[in-house]
């Protein structure tokens, strides 16, 4: 297939490469998947993935992107329903919950690889703009940053059960994220 030829149904086969990529991502970490799984998951040969991506790196940030619009997708309808607090923090911990292998891959590669992390900070600074969007706070950009990073946290650390693993509830961990989604809004 080339890149002209797309399949049916609207969705590209960049699109497809991807969503399968997220999917081996999750299911084997970046370094238990290869190239080959990804094409053959989406439904195409091998070689095809590489009409469409450089390398595995480049549909990494691909599917970190993708991963970051369906967080925002799913925080921006909450929020435009007035939902209370606490059923935001279980969204955004239910979404880290749900991408466990990929959010620990996100970590070891963001050490590991300048693109990756290039990649993170560049989403990191797209979901800063969009909190300053939604609270009206533009200028408050360092602040916003400094939540953004301790629910990111709190949130893989919910997800992942690090606090049972020490014997602790979780309940401080929700109630301090609670805490931060109630500053963001004012």
């Amino acid at each position: 297939m080339s890149r002209r030829t797309e399949p049916p149904g609207g969705e590209t086969t960049r699109d497809l490469l991807c969503a399968a990529a997220m999917a081996e991502f999750n299911d084997h970490g970046f370094a238990g998947t290869d190239t080959n799984r990804i094409a053959r998951r989406a439904g195409f040969a091998p070689q095809t993935f590489y009409r469409w991506y450089k390398d595995k790196t480049e549909v990494f940030v691909a599917a970190y992107r993708a991963w970051e619009d369906a967080e925002k997708d799913t925080l921006q309808g909450l929020l435009a329903h007035d939902a209370p607090v606490e059923e935001v923090v279980e969204a955004g911990i239910v979404h880290h919950r749900r991408y466990l292998m990929f959010r620990r891959s996100l970590r070891q590669l963001s050490v590991d690889s300048a693109v990756v992390r290039a990649a993170r900070a560049e989403s990191r600074l797209r979901q800063i703009a969009q909190i300053g969007i939604w609270t009206g706070r533009q200028a408050d950009t360092g602040r916003m940053a400094v939540w953004l990073l301790q629910m990111e946290r709190l949130s893989d650390a919910v997800a992942e059960g690090e606090l049972a693993d020490m014997g602790l509830s979780e309940t401080e961990a929700r109630a301090e994220l609670g805490r931060i989604a109630a500053a963001l809004r004012g």
